[in-house]
């Protein structure tokens, strides 16, 4: 299992979370996603545990607490859900709006 933890400083760095999840207990890994576009870190972590009794205490000792000026949402990160394939669902049809050739005056009697 692994730790979520939000609401982080963009300047903490993987060595910075490292630092403070290793008094709790052995920090496995820690990863920091980045914005694939401006390559700048999302504000959030997932930190890894050797041990589900040092993540937990991990978690009751950071939740809410003040660090680098923000105040950390840190708890049990949750599944990756299924974002599925992707867009579309629409399976034929389309279209829509006038059918036929010529244009409002040619059939209005003008």
């Amino acid at each position: 299992m692994s730790i979520y933890v939000g609401n982080l400083s963009y300047d903490a760095t993987t060595e910075d979370l490292t630092s403070v999840f290793a008094e709790y207990g052995s920090v496995k890994r820690v990863q920091l996603p980045t914005d694939r576009e401006t390559g700048r870190m999302r504000g959030f972590a997932f930190v890894e545990m050797s041990a589900d009794s040092e993540e937990n205490a991990a978690i009751e000792a950071l939740d809410g607490a003040e660090w680098m000026g923000r105040d950390l949402k840190v708890n049990k990160a949750k599944p990756r859900e299924d974002r599925g394939g992707g867009g579309g669902g629409n399976f034929g049809g389309g279209g829509g709006g006038r059918r036929g050739g010529g244009d409002s005056f040619s059939r209005g009697g003008y």
